[in-house]
């Protein structure tokens, strides 16, 4: 079977290249697609291990089964800033802003996710937000990491509320800091839909007639497609 290798950053320029094609035996793992890596590239160190690693844009480790046509992404230690938490209190959104601000920096994007009061017709009392917070942190923080990397951002930082949360109550806070604009728009963008797909926080929204747990939660070929038709696509393809 054939695999394809997407490299970023430092691990490009090692490499001399941002992909390759490796062939694998069936049944061939991540840690089997590096070893053929580091042979088709002995620019790499021997033992080069990435520091994150997705596959079809799902976070994996080096014993990740792969298929025919699967992608490899691999991402290097991010060399800005990246802070995240998982909090019970309120969030304050100009503080998250201030924690990725820098003299280097042009452009500051903030996103403010609120709870609103109404879901197909229905009227919305309050929500209700669960996580495993150890759990939760670690992959908002790789999407943070992975978000840095793809889009050339210095800083990010994202604080996720858990607990009960009244109508206009903030729930996510996502800001992203660059030196210009369109990086910072797009990579914004693009760690909030990562956010709502991947990291393990649940809703439930409390109705005068019930209560009902939602999300947008989905399956990696659909996460995927989203990601291949959303705005940054083109971005990121140019890359």
């Amino acid at each position: 079977m054939n695999v394809h290798v997407r490299l970023y950053a430092s691990y490009r320029e090692q490499a001399g290249r941002d992909r390759l094609d490796v062939a694998l035996a069936d049944g061939g793992t991540v840690a089997d697609a590096i070893s053929r890596l580091v042979a088709d590239a002995p620019s790499l160190p021997p033992d080069f291990k990435p520091h994150l690693i997705a596959v079809n844009d799902e976070f994996a480790n080096l014993a990740y089964p792969l298929h025919d046509g699967d992608e490899i992404a691999l991402y290097p230690p991010v060399s800005g800033g990246v802070d995240v938490r998982v909090v019970h209190e309120a969030i304050d959104a100009r503080e998250i802003a201030d924690a990725v601000r820098r003299a280097s920096n042009g452009a500051v994007v903030t996103f403010e996710g609120t709870t609103r009061d109404e879901t197909g017709g229905e009227r919305v009392l309050h929500l209700e937000y669960e996580a495993d917070e150890r759990m939760a942190e670690k992959v908002l923080a790789q999407v943070m990491e992975e978000t840095v990397t793809r889009f050339g951002v210095s800083d990010m930082a994202a604080r996720h509320r858990v607990g009960r949360l009244e109508i206009g109550d903030v729930s996510l806070v996502v800001a992203a800091a660059a030196p210009h604009r369109l990086e910072a728009f797009l990579a914004a963008q693009y760690a909030v839909d990562r956010i709502k797909h991947i990291v393990p926080v649940w809703k439930k929204e409390f109705f005068e007639n019930g209560a009902v747990w939602v999300g947008a939660a989905c399956g990696p070929e659909e996460h995927a497609r989203e990601l291949a038709e959303a705005p940054y696509a083109l971005f990121l393809a140019t890359r």
